[in-house]
């Protein structure tokens, strides 16, 4: 996921909300035992995915982080996928070290260090395509949210795509593994493709088939599309980005590197991500892959009060404009369109800090699960995935629905 990033127990606003709490507690039927039906695509629990692992705690995509996302209880925890130099799969949001890493701290890579187009965007730092696995292995991660524990950083080693598959397996329950193919064009680009390692790691796991416990995901349709030509029977996920939300209009905004796809980009589409996302979009993606992976801000944007001055106001006082300052809009109706298309929704990404919570949560990041949830997304990738798995079952427990 590219971002930095309502519902029972508060006074609700939102009509589209009510509607779908209604709709959640007029469903009767037969079934002695649920009454109560959910509207996700299979009537199943959403599924809670460990965003990088317990990233909202530890340096994420760590080994550290994978254990501790494993031992909250997650549904499925998620890898981003890029490769060393030696060809190895590895867990790491961005190919440049420098953003998640102390690289920088280690005199020995100094050299290293230069300038690097990746995905239409000049970045200068250390990049994994640069370092053998053993060399990787020196580093340690580091937290990317300065108001997550520090303590850790520099203390944790970067997670294989292998250790992470070995971790589930030792698990004793069954986790689903949720990949990313990362800047899939970008390591193509450098005679490092992903794709076929990614399928012949899972397929010696003996996850090769639809039955599998794995969805693999991406921002880059043809990276699904080639994985679907070699015969993979895998759930794949279209993702969905946008740049940001203004919040005088609560409309998306979308500035490259996150406007289109890179190999849309490359290939001369001008569409842009929230083509995607209409009746024609969603068909197209069904026809390669089996469900969508929207920025959450496609569901439910958020929208600020505009001063005298023009500006985005800050409501709370604190010195800063951001989603805290902002209300929640009216839902889309993204979730029940992808799934007339067939398509599950798992939107991401959710965390815990005030900041990123809309006022209408009264900081309680638990109503925001809850408002997703009564949406009828079918899964959702969280930071923090033990506040996701409390929320949905004081979510359950409020609807009366027995899992």
């Amino acid at each position: 996921m590219m971002k930095q990033e309502k519902i029972v127990g508060f006074q609700l606003k939102n009509a589209s909300l009510c509607a779908a709490l209604l709709a959640l507690s007029a469903c009767g039927g037969s079934d002695s035992i649920n009454p109560v039906k959910l509207n996700t695509l299979d009537g199943k629990p959403a599924m809670v995915v460990a965003h990088r692992g317990a990233s909202g705690y530890i340096p994420e995509e760590t080994v550290e982080a994978y254990a501790k996302a494993i031992e909250m209880g997650a549904d499925a925890i998620e890898p981003d996928v890029i490769s060393t130099k030696d060809g190895v799969l590895i867990a790491r949001h961005d190919p440049n070290l420098a953003y998640s890493t102390d690289v920088a701290s280690h005199p020995e890579f100094a050299a290293r260090k230069r300038t690097v187009n990746v995905d239409g965007e000049v970045q200068e730092g250390w990049f994994a395509s640069d370092f053998t696995l053993a060399e990787i292995k020196t580093l340690g991660g580091t937290s990317t949210d300065a108001e997550r524990p520090q303590q850790f950083n520099g203390k944790y080693k970067i997670a294989t795509i292998q250790e992470i598959v070995d971790m589930i397996k030792k698990s004793g329950r069954t986790i689903t593994i949720y990949p990313e193919t990362k800047n899939p064009t970008f390591h193509r680009q450098l005679g490092l493709p992903l794709e076929d390692k990614l399928l012949a790691l899972l397929s010696a796991a003996g996850w090769n088939d639809a039955s599998a416990p794995v969805f693999i995901q991406s921002f880059e349709p043809g990276s699904l599309k080639y994985i679907r030509s070699k015969g993979s029977k895998l759930k794949l996920v279209q993702l969905i980005d946008a740049d940001d939300v203004d919040l005088k209009t609560g409309t998306l905004t979308f500035a490259a590197p996150y406007d289109r796809p890179y190999d849309w980009a490359l290939a001369g589409d001008k569409r842009l991500f929230s083509a995607m996302v209409t009746p024609a979009g969603l068909a197209e993606i069904k026809s390669y892959a089996d469900g969508i992976g929207p920025w959450k801000r496609y569901i439910v944007s958020v929208k600020g009060t505009v001063g005298t001055d023009g500006k985005v106001a800050d409501v709370n006082g604190d010195g800063k404009v951001n989603e805290a300052d902002a209300v929640t809009l009216p839902a889309t109706t993204l979730v029940s369109d992808a799934h007339k298309a067939g398509l599950f929704v798992h939107p991401y990404t959710f965390r815990n800090e005030k900041r990123r919570l809309a006022s209408d949560y009264k900081g309680d990041p638990k109503a925001e699960y809850k408002h997703f949830y009564a949406l009828g997304v079918d899964g959702l990738f969280s930071d923090f995935a033990d506040t996701a798995l409390q929320a949905r079952s004081d979510y359950f427990k409020e609807i009366g629905y027995n899992n």
